[in-house]
C-alpha cells in the first residue's frame, strides 16, 4: 500500500509539472511579447514549438499509462492477498485476533463466534482481557508485554469464558506488528481451542490416581495425601490424625458364590455407603491439597488401595478415641444388609487403626502399620478393630522374614519328609505311613506348627508339597521292593486348602504317580473335614476327579469340623480318621469314648475304614480294638521319624515276622 501511495503521489506531481510546463509554453506562443527579443526561443518558428509540446505530451501519456498498469497490478495483488487472508481467517479452526498496544481489538476472525459464541458486536464492545479468567489475566498480560517488547511471543495456555458462561482452554501464540523504525504497532494473536485435549488429560490424570471401579482415590493418591499430612504434622505437632485400614471379611466367599460381577457390585455399594458415612467432612476423589492451612479441616479421605480393601485418613482428631468411634460406626453401617440382585448379603469388616506417633515415619509406614493391625483383627476373630502397636510390627517383621526364609528353603531343598507309621490294631503290623514335612534349617529342625500356616497362606506350600509328594512316592516304591507284603505298604499324604483349590490338582498327582511308578491304590490322600465340607458341590467334583486316578480318599480330623452325614455319603471317600482330641481322652472320659464308638459305627455303616490318630497308651489301643477300629497311629507306635528310622522299623518288623514263622515251622517239625 505504501508503494501504491508513493507512485500515485509521483504521478500527481508529474501531472502538475507537465501541466505547468505546457501552460507556460502555450502562453509563450500566444503572447510573443512575453519573450525577450534576444531569447533563443523567440527565434524558433511556431511549428517547432508545437512539435516539442506534442512530444512532451506523448511521453507523459506513455509514462502515465505505464504507471497506471503498475498500480493496477499492485492493487490486483493486494486484492488477491486480501481475499486469501479472508479465506484463511474465515475458514481457520484457530481464532486470529489483531489488537493495538492498548489491548483494543482491531480484528477478530469468524472462528471466535464458532468457538466462543461472541459475534463482532460483542467483541467490539469489550476489551481483549474481559473474557480471560481472572486467575490467568496476570500471566496473559505479562506474555503480551513480553511479546511487544521482544517481538516474539511464547506459547501460553489460559482460560477464556464462553458466551454461555462456561470456561474454555486456549493455547495462544502472540507476534508483534512492528513499524520500520521498530515500534510495536500491535499484536497478532493465534488462539487454539484445546478444551477437549485438557479434558482428556484431566481424565487420564484422574484415572491414574483413582480406582476405576469405585472412582475413589487409589493407593498412590492416598499415600500422596497422607505424606502431605505427615509433612505438616512434623511442623505442627498439635495436629492429630489416624489411618483406618478396612478389609471385608470372607469377601472371596461372596466372589466365588455370587460371581465376580456381583462381587464388584458389592464393592461399589460398600464404597457408596462409606462415602455417605464420611460425607460430613469428606474429600473423596479430590486432588491433593497444596497449602498447609487446608489440611486442618477435620476432613476424612476415603480410598480403595485394592481388592476388597479400603483406607480412611481422618484428620484433625481431638482424641485418639475418635478414630475408634469412627471405626465402630463404619462397622455398624456396613453391618446393614446389602442387596445383590435381589439377594440379601450380610457382611462384616475387620479394621486396623494406626496413629501418628513417630517423627521419622513415612506415609508408607503408617499405611503398613494400619494394615498390620487389620490382620491382627482378622486373626483375632474378624469383625473387630485393632490399634497398631510396636509388638504387631515386630510380629509382622518376623512373619515377613519367615516368608523370605521359606522361599529360600524351597530353593535350597531344605524340607525333609518324616513318616509316622499306621498300624493294624489286630496284627500290630505297620501297614502304612503318613507323610509329614519338617524344615531342616542349618541351626535346627523346624516343626510344621511354626511354618505350615504361613506357607499355606502365601502359596509356598504348593512347591513344598509337590517336592515332598514326589520324594515320598519314590521312597515308598523302594520300601515296597525291600519289604514286600500283602497288601503292600500304603502312603498317606495331606492335601492343604491351597492345593485343594487348584483346578489341576488331579493331573499333578497323576503325573507324580506316573513318574515314580507307584500304584495309585497305595496312595491315600487326606483332606480335612473343614476343607471337604466348605463347598460341598465343588468338593464332590474334585474328589471324584481324584478318585478317578485310583487313589484312596481319607477324611482327616473327623468330628472337629462341621460334619454333614448327607454330604459325607455323597463323597467317594474310603476312610475316616478320628481326631486325636477324641482319642486322647477316651480312656479317661466315658462321653468321649462313646463319641468315638459312634464315629466308628457310623463309618462302618457307610462301609468306610477308621484310623484313630494320637494313640499314646496301650489302654487307648485296647479300647479302640474293642469297638472295632481297624487302624491307629500315634506315639505309642512311633513319633514321626526320618526315612532311615522307618526303614529300620520295617526291617525289624520283617525280621521279627521271619523269626516267628521260623519258630512256628520248627515247632511243627519237632
Amino acid at each position: 500500500m505504501r508503494q501504491v501511495e508513493g507512485r500515485e503521489w509521483w504521478l500527481w506531481g508529474s501531472a502538475v509539472t507537465v501541466t505547468l510546463v505546457l501552460t507556460f509554453g502555450i502562453l509563450s506562443l500566444a503572447f510573443p511579447g512575453l519573450q525577450r527579443p534576444t531569447d533563443t526561443v523567440y527565434l524558433l518558428n511556431l511549428k517547432e514549438w508545437v512539435r516539442g509540446l506534442a512530444a512532451l505530451v506523448l511521453l507523459f501519456d506513455i509514462y502515465t499509462m505505464y504507471q497506471q498498469r503498475q498500480l493496477q497490478r499492485i492493487r490486483r495483488q493486494l486484492a488477491e492477498r486480501e481475499q486469501l487472508f479472508q479465506l484463511i481467517t474465515e475458514n481457520a479452526a484457530d481464532m486470529i485476533a489483531v489488537i493495538d498496544p492498548n489491548g483494543q481489538r482491531l480484528y477478530n476472525s469468524p472462528a471466535y463466534q464458532k468457538i466462543l459464541g461472541y459475534g463482532p458486536e460483542d467483541l467490539a464492545a469489550t476489551s481483549s482481557m474481559d473474557q480471560v479468567h481472572p486467575d490467568d489475566r496476570a500471566r496473559v498480560m505479562e506474555a503480551s508485554a513480553k511479546a511487544s517488547s521482544t517481538g516474539r511471543g511464547e506459547r501460553l495456555e489460559y482460560r477464556v469464558r464462553h458466551k454461555d458462561g462456561s470456561w474454555r482452554f486456549l493455547e495462544s501464540t502472540a507476534s508483534a506488528i512492528q513499524s520500520p523504525e521498530g515500534e510495536t504497532l500491535g499484536l497478532v494473536i493465534v488462539n487454539r481451542d484445546i478444551t477437549q485435549r485438557k479434558r482428556a488429560e484431566e481424565r487420564l490424570a484422574h484415572q491414574s490416581f483413582h480406582d476405576s471401579l469405585t472412582d475413589l482415590p487409589n493407593r498412590s493418591l492416598f499415600l500422596d495425601r497422607l505424606q502431605r499430612i505427615v509433612t505438616v504434622w512434623r511442623r505442627h505437632s498439635e495436629l492429630k490424625f489416624a489411618v483406618l485400614f478396612i478389609d471385608v471379611d470372607e469377601f472371596k466367599v461372596f466372589n466365588d458364590s455370587l460371581g465376580h460381577a456381583a462381587g464388584d457390585g458389592l464393592l461399589v455399594q460398600i464404597a457408596k455407603r462409606l462415602t455417605a458415612g464420611l460425607r460430613g467432612a469428606d474429600t473423596v476423589a479430590r486432588s491433593p491439597v497444596g497449602e498447609d492451612a487446608e489440611l486442618f479441616g477435620g476432613e476424612s479421605t476415603l480410598a480403595r488401595p485394592g481388592g476388597d480393601e479400603f483406607a480412611v485418613l481422618i484428620e484433625d482428631l481431638h482424641d485418639p478415641s475418635d478414630a475408634i468411634r469412627v471405626a465402630e460406626r463404619i462397622q455398624q453401617r456396613l453391618a446393614i444388609p446389602f442387596d445383590s440382585n435381589g439377594q440379601e448379603i450380610v457382611l462384616s469388616v475387620s479394621i486396623g487403626i494406626a496413629f501418628s506417633n513417630n517423627r521419622g515415619m513415612t506415609a508408607q509406614d503408617l499405611l503398613r502399620d494400619a494394615e498390620i493391625a487389620m490382620y491382627r483383627a482378622k486373626s483375632s476373630g474378624k469383625a473387630r478393630c485393632e490399634v497398631f502397636d510396636h509388638a504387631m510390627h515386630a510380629c509382622a517383621i518376623k512373619r515377613l522374614q519367615l516368608e523370605t526364609d521359606l522361599r529360600k528353603a524351597v530353593e535350597l531343598n531344605q524340607f525333609r519328609v518324616y513318616y509316622q507309621p499306621i498300624v493294624s490294631l489286630r496284627s500290630g503290623q505297620i501297614v502304612g505311613l503318613e507323610t509329614l514335612s519338617r524344615w531342616q534349617r542349618p541351626e535346627s529342625l523346624v516343626m510344621p506348627a511354626e511354618f505350615i500356616a504361613v506357607a499355606d497362606e502365601t502359596g509356598i506350600i504348593l512347591s513344598i508339597n509337590r517336592q515332598l509328594l514326589y520324594e515320598a512316592c519314590h521312597q515308598l516304591r523302594s520300601w515296597q521292593g525291600l519289604f514286600p507284603s500283602d497288601p503292600p505298604l500304603t502312603l498317606n499324604v495331606n492335601i492343604t486348602s491351597k492345593q485343594f483349590a487348584q483346578p489341576d490338582l488331579a493331573s499333578q498327582i497323576g503325573n507324580t504317580l506316573q513318574e515314580t511308578g507307584l500304584d495309585p491304590g497305595c496312595l491315600n490322600l487326606e483332606i480335612t473335614e473343614t476343607i471337604a465340607m466348605g463347598d460341598a458341590d465343588r468338593s464332590a467334583v474334585v474328589l471324584t476327579e481324584l478318585k478317578a486316578l485310583g487313589v484312596h480318599l481319607d477324611i482327616d480330623d473327623f468330628g472337629t469340623g462341621y460334619s454333614s452325614l448327607s454330604r459325607l455319603q455323597r463323597f467317594p471317600v474310603d476312610t475316616l480318621k478320628v481326631d486325636r482330641s477324641f482319642v486322647s481322652r477316651m480312656d479317661t472320659d466315658v462321653d468321649t469314648r462313646e463319641i468315638v464308638r459312634i464315629i466308628v459305627m457310623l463309618a462302618h455303616g457307610l462301609r468306610l475304614k477308621v484310623v484313630a490318630e494320637g494313640v499314646e497308651t496301650q489302654a487307648q489301643a485296647d479300647l479302640l480294638t474293642d469297638i472295632g477300629c481297624e487302624l491307629a497311629q500315634g506315639y505309642l507306635y512311633s513319633k514321626p521319624v526320618p526315612a532311615e528310622t522307618i526303614e529300620q522299623l520295617l526291617s525289624n518288623a520283617a525280621n521279627a515276622s521271619a523269626n516267628t514263622r521260623a519258630k512256628a515251622a520248627s515247632s511243627r517239625f519237632a
